[in-house]
């Protein structure tokens, strides 16, 4: 697998504003090993449309995954749900070495990933109504206010999560910066094509399948409350929502 290009500008010819920067540090022997090993079974590559009945060869449930670290979460969840599969998504490469090492010495065979930018994906490469679920945990939350506009979860993003997903599927978030999760919230409450699981305005429990990440661990040491967000896509749009607000889940 040879290192990611620069990313290349949107239709428009414009550069997209990236939601993450490409900081990979220093690659074990282990992680590029599995890279250079693995890559033909687990990766997707470049370009490539989703078709997942191809890719896995039977029709299931599809989850996408979209920045999943060191894959600990992607592979827990893929080997309690086998009879779902799960695409993962992410940009730096020693998280995705390590998710390879994962998912062999697990056997795991309902599990693919991909080397990219999940704007970039949702919008060109997965069909329309192909997901039962798209699963985003901890992204960076961009604190500092002059970087907002790099958080993941913007409009656009919401409406291609949105027409990715097949009617009844769900888009799951969690954070551990309360600022974040009043964004999500607001956000996701704007698209009428979405119903908050947990009733206008209100954040969710944890459910018992999503397990705890480190950046989620990190946050609980530092004193931070996660926030679950659950989003069903709606059969039929609905009138606009009230304003969301921070409340405590549940």
């Amino acid at each position: 697998m040879k290192k990611p290009t620069p990313f290349p500008a949107d239709q428009s010819g414009r550069r997209r504003v990236r939601s993450f920067v490409l900081r990979e540090g220093r690659m074990t022997r282990a992680q590029r090993s599995a890279l250079d090993r693995l890559w033909d079974r687990f990766g997707l590559d470049a370009g490539q449309i989703l078709d997942c009945a191809e890719l896995f060869g039977r029709t299931a449930p599809v989850i996408l995954e979209i920045g999943f670290g060191n894959g600990d979460a992607l592979c827990h969840m893929a080997l309690a749900d086998p009879n779902a599969d799960f695409v993962g998504i992410e940009v730096h490469r020693p998280g995705i070495g390590s998710a390879l090492l994962k998912l062999e010495q697990n056997e795991a065979t309902n599990v693919r990933v991909a080397c990219a930018d999940a704007a970039d994906l949702l919008e060109s490469r997965i069909p329309p109504g192909s997901l039962a679920g798209v699963r985003l945990y901890f992204p960076d939350p961009w604190p500092k206010k002059k970087h907002h506009k790099r958080r993941i979860v913007q409009d656009a993003f919401v409406r291609n999560v949105h027409t990715a997903l097949e009617t009844g599927g769900v888009f799951h978030l969690a954070t551990d910066w309360a600022p974040y999760a009043e964004h999500m919230l607001e956000t996701l409450a704007r698209h009428d094509g979405f119903r908050n699981l947990a009733g206008p305005g209100n954040f969710s429990e944890r459910p018992d399948w999503r397990p705890q990440t480190r950046f989620e661990r990190r946050g609980l040491r530092m004193g931070h409350q996660v926030f679950d967000l659950l989003f069903e896509k709606s059969a039929v749009t609905t009138s606009p929502p009230l304003r969301a607000s921070i409340n405590s889940p549940g």
